[in-house]
């Protein structure tokens, strides 16, 4: 049985699997950018937005038939320059496909489950690496073991490019640009929508980990079942806000000399949603967390399946909006931003598609563990995202 397989009606699949590696290898050689779980919702949006880059891309997944579907259904598809892959997942399938390749795109969760073997991959391919997370833990994995060997080898490895947290940290970034003085951040991210299967996967995988916000430049840990009412920017309503796993945010503005403290609430603005996301927390701590590691996983899993097996329908920008709000404080100012968005997946496809277009054009600004922002540059991102009209002007309030 071969590692990696095309999907091709037409392809012949008594071939030997040394032609196939062959093959699949020039695959990766003419077609830089490998989107590693492209038969998700957001796989499918990062694939969308390279077609628009024109970056040629192979789409691969574990499941070549249904990675096929999910790209089929792409209005345009046929004028992009890609190839379908299907793949393993194990660390010498995985690495015989990214090598000559020069960016892997990975929306593979739980990352702390899958990340380790595509990141491990990746690194010996010679490839960056970019994935789309919302685990901390997992991003605190990827730092400590993978952040110093990627910057060895003067490739990037970017965990977290996604719009819960990109524009998060874009809106941050636009913040501390008021100066000396600032040392604190407060911030929020809400949007209108409900999770993906992944989505919903990595909300409960988050359960069974440590959340950290960030102390006078030290980790301290969150309490699971805090919660949070925070007033949302442009309206009179509040909204139920939880930490969320802790976010990436405290992660990347740990060793910012700007920054000595970082707290991040978020969540949907359905209230139902949210407290569903408290009353699942609730049962985890009470009846899932006294049971051993491999029981909590399959309680979890199943749970999520419940919830969201389904690919939710595609965004409607109307309906579909986001808001990041930060809050920069110090002993000498006070500033407020606010960045209104839509749809917040497609920011995220964008984002990644935008991250790959630019390394195969120019080196990071950061090699080793970076974010998107210390990686690509805050007003980059955030011109690429106004670009194509994902979010508003910044709202910069300052306060004397």
């Amino acid at each position: 049985m071969t590692a990696h397989i095309r999907v091709d009606e037409s392809a012949d699949m008594t071939q030997t699997q040394n032609q196939a590696q062959n093959e699949t290898q020039t695959q990766s050689q003419t077609r830089p950018v490998v989107v590693y779980g492209a038969s998700g919702y957001t796989g499918r949006l990062i694939c969308e937005y390279l077609r628009e880059y024109r970056v040629p891309f192979i789409a691969a997944g574990r499941d070549g038939k249904k990675v096929r579907a999910v790209l089929d259904k792409v209005p345009g598809i046929e004028s992009a320059d890609h190839e379908v892959v299907e793949v393993a997942h194990d660390v010498d399938a995985l690495t015989e496909l990214f090598s000559g390749a020069r960016v892997v795109c990975s929306t593979v969760g739980p990352f702390i489950k899958y990340g380790p073997d595509t990141v491990e991959a990746a690194l010996r391919a010679g490839c960056h690496f970019l994935d789309t997370t919302g685990e901390q833990d997992w991003t605190l994995l990827a730092q400590e073991r993978y952040g110093r060997r990627f910057a060895d080898a003067g490739l990037l490895l970017s965990p977290g490019v996604a719009q819960m947290y990109t524009t998060g940290e874009i809106a941050a970034n636009v913040a501390l640009e008021a100066g000396p003085g600032l040392d604190t951040l407060d911030m929020l991210a809400l949007w209108k929508g409900f999770p993906t299967y992944a989505s919903t996967q990595t909300i409960f995988t988050i359960l069974k980990a440590d959340w950290y916000h960030l102390v006078d430049n030290a980790y301290v840990a969150w309490d699971h079942r805090a919660t949070r009412e925070c007033v949302v920017p442009g309206q009179h309503g509040t909204a139920l806000t939880v930490p969320w796993g802790g976010t990436l945010h405290p992660v990347w503005f740990k060793d910012d000399p700007r920054v000595a403290t970082c707290t991040v609430t978020g969540g949907v603005m359905d209230r139902a949603v949210m407290d569903g996301v408290i009353a699942t927390t609730a049962m985890f701590e009470e009846r899932i967390r006294p049971l051993e590691p491999r029981a909590q996983e399959a309680a979890l899993s199943e749970i999520a399946s419940g919830l969201q097996a389904d690919m939710p329908p595609r965004e409607n920008p109307r309906t579909n909006t986001s808001i990041d709000s930060v809050y920069a404080s110090g002993p000498l100012g006070r500033v407020h931003v606010a960045l209104h968005g839509n749809s917040n997946y497609k920011q995220t496809g964008l984002l990644q598609a935008y991250a790959a277009y630019s390394l195969l054009q120019q080196p990071p600004r950061r090699a080793g563990f970076a974010s998107a922002c210390q990686a690509f540059g805050h007003r980059e991102l955030l011109g690429v995202l106004k670009n194509f009209g994902l979010v508003m002007d910044p709202i910069v309030t300052a306060h004397a």
